[in-house]
């Protein structure tokens, strides 16, 4: 049996053409993103504060792609600096505010505005995405928050009411025994959350040291980079599929997902315009080159983001995918939020998650780095949630992988960096209590004093 499209593909063409049926063409595409760059171009010059002080003096309309290069680009600061000047509709317009802290403990948060028009773009997009995974009938176990109206989980559930299927809000997992005990009381047969905590329900031993047996057919991992140790290690335990989102709160939530060739995701061609580009330069790179993901909002009316710069790294997959659809391949993010040894090595948590998550015994971790005791010496601490007592292999073990990381073993063999480990056992009660993307604490420089 071979691979179905990606379901992703019929949802573009009914947005673009108001036919679902029939055959989908780059050029389409194309045209129709053209002509929607125009469209929010001349809606964010006439609507918003932030985007004629931008654009003085530049002409905005666009015969091609390539005059979108005279644009500059918008960025995270420019969001916690002027969120309200961003708006493009009155603030009685406004139905969800979303508040997106720092990772630093000063820092000044992200606020995004959404309309119900908004939303109603991310519910179309989750709908048919899901498809994807889910036929209906099917229960879904959403592991993300859905409390409030407007909510990621909330959305999810709503979109799997249209998709014919069920889904059950969950909120984010504390305790693993509770989680599984639900799966199997509610025969829920398709799962979506957060990759470590997902994990961690796979890894679960009750207290006879057996496994929770479940009937799984897909899992959705979102929210957080996700490493080739735990898809594989979700596929062993449970015989699933296991489908890979990317996706930001600045997008709509939603921007891309894997399809059954698991080879890269399938973008939101409909509402979004995805550029690579080099960060160093700004210029964009070729097809198959890795760069920095840059997204352009192309249906959005309270809060446009134009060129908006992600720190995500990744890269446009060339040729065809094996489900044939004529849709662009993201590759899966390689990196985000890097912390530099020097002017050209650094680390990413995806390093980390690679090397660390082969081991049946290790649910989680945090990377902590600081400034050493002698001029250019980093210290890093690793503190490794396990789901049982500390033993000398699995010690060992979590000390030898991080060997592996050619970075870490090369400043650790000429003097740039100090490991130190800490160790805890999981009594099957989650620590993590956040959908926030796990990252390397960079404290150097930072005053441990006042």
């Amino acid at each position: 049996m071979g691979i179905k499209t990606t379901s992703l593909e019929p949802w573009v063409k009914r947005k673009i053409t108001g036919d679902s049926s029939g055959v989908l063409t780059r050029k389409q595409i194309e045209d129709y993103q053209l002509g929607k760059l125009n469209e929010t171009l001349n809606w964010v010059s006439t609507k918003s504060r932030f985007y004629p002080r931008l654009y003085s003096g530049l002409d905005l309309e666009l015969s091609s792609f390539q005059d979108m290069l005279r644009l500059p680009f918008t960025t995270s600061e420019d969001l916690k600096d002027n969120p309200l000047d961003f708006l493009c509709v009155p603030q009685n317009d406004i139905n969800r505010i979303v508040t997106l802290q720092s990772s630093g403990t000063t820092g000044k948060p992200k606020r995004l505005f959404f309309t119900e028009a908004d939303q109603e773009l991310t519910l179309d997009f989750f709908q048919y995405g899901m498809l994807t995974l889910v036929k209906p009938g099917d229960k879904v176990l959403i592991m993300l928050p859905g409390e409030i109206p407007g909510s990621v989980g909330d959305l999810l559930r709503l979109s799997l009411e249209r998709a014919g299927a069920t889904g059950v809000v969950h909120g984010l997992v504390t305790n693993q025994e509770a989680t599984l005990e639900q799966i199997k009381r509610e025969n829920i047969n398709v799962l979506v959350g957060i990759p470590t905590q997902v994990l961690g329900l796979a890894r679960y031993k009750d207290s006879k040291g057996c496994s929770i047996s479940l009937n799984l057919t897909s899992v959705l991992l979102s929210t957080d980079y996700v490493s080739q140790a735990i898809v594989q290690e979700l596929k062993r335990a449970w015989g699933c599929k296991v489908f890979n989102h990317y996706g930001m709160t600045e997008m709509g939530l939603g921007g891309g997902l894997e399809c059954e060739g698991f080879c890269g995701y399938h973008l939101r061609e409909a509402d979004l315009y995805i550029e690579i580009i080099d960060p160093s330069t700004g210029q964009l790179v070729v097809d198959g080159q890795l760069g920095e993901v840059v997204f352009t909002t192309l249906t959005r009316s309270a809060m446009p983001l134009i060129r908006y710069r992600t720190g995500d790294m990744s890269r446009f997959i060339p040729g065809p995918c094996s489900c044939n659809t004529i849709l662009k391949r993201l590759d899966l993010i390689k990196s985000r939020d890097r912390v530099y040894l020097t002017q050209t090595d650094y680390l990413t948590m995806a390093d980390f998650d690679e090397v660390l998550f082969v081991f049946d015994d290790v649910l989680d971790f945090e990377v902590t780095m600081t400034q050493g005791m002698q001029e250019k010496e980093n210290q890093l601490q690793l503190d490794v949630q396990l789901k049982k007592p500390l033993s000398w292999d699995a010690k060992r073990n979590v000390q030898q992988a991080l060997d592996k990381i050619p970075v870490v073993r090369d400043a650790r063999q000429n003097g740039r960096l100090r490991v130190f480990f800490y160790f805890v056992a999981s009594s099957g009660v989650i620590s993590r209590k956040s959908t926030a993307k796990r990252q390397i604490q960079d404290k150097r420089g930072v005053s441990e004093c006042g």
